[in-house]
């Protein structure tokens, strides 16, 4: 915190305006945020995003039977957490790749997402009878956030299947942590998130800048 008011004041010195010396100071952390750490989002990406979907949308608009326009669509409105009208493409893709663990587990996402627990789970078991290890086990980590509020000795089962499966997964343990911390078992809290600082400090340098967040969060513990 104090470098930061160091910054800041070099900064007014520097430029001769407290407005601008703070605009600088906010664009150098986000630079070094999203470089480094990893904690903020991405600013661009939302317009990315909106402007390939307004794209896919052309192209349906052109021929509604594209199911691969259908699908890269829904995934952009998932990853822009707009669920309701994700899931209906998702469904409409269902229909023609009904063996596909990816895409019910996507839909499954949506039922989660949308509050419809039963459907959700249903969908997720599906997507994980047809792979196990679907989108690397994040299946089991999807069912274990939902169920949390309403069930979580189910919840931290889910998590601990997704933990054996990502033993290296920093975010899997802090998780955990948040379970165990709900049931009321403060030990295996505390052990979790330690073991999620362990895991983060004995990563390869180009992983942990995915996993740093949930460190940074194990440690606040």
């Amino acid at each position: 915190m104090l470098l930061k008011f160091l910054a800041f004041g070099l900064l007014w010195r520097l430029v001769g305006n407290p407005f601008i010396a703070l605009l600088i100071l906010l664009i150098i952390l986000y630079v070094l945020d999203r470089r480094f750490v990893g904690l903020t989002p991405n600013i661009f990406k939302p317009f990315q995003l909106n402007r390939r979907a307004a794209r896919l949308r052309s192209d349906l608009h052109a021929n509604k039977h594209n199911t691969s326009a259908k699908l890269e669509l829904a995934r952009i409105l998932l990853e822009r957490k707009k669920y309701r009208e994700a899931l209906p493409y998702l469904e409409q893709t269902l229909e023609i790749m009904e063996d596909s663990a990816d895409v019910h587990y996507e839909v499954g996402l949506c039922y989660l997402k949308l509050g419809d627990l039963a459907k959700g789970e249903s969908f997720m078991l599906k997507a994980i009878e047809l792979n196990p290890r679907v989108k690397f086990g994040e299946a089991y980590l999807r069912l274990g956030e939902a169920l949390a509020p309403a069930d979580p000795s189910r919840a931290a089962a889910f998590i601990e299947q997704f933990r054996d499966l990502h033993s290296s997964s920093v975010e899997a343990y802090y998780r955990l942590g948040q379970l165990y911390t709900q049931l009321g078992r403060t030990e295996d809290a505390k052990r979790a998130y330690r073991e999620a600082l362990d895991i983060y400090r004995g990563l390869p340098r180009y992983s942990r800048r995915q996993q740093r967040r949930w460190a940074l969060l194990a440690r606040f513990k």
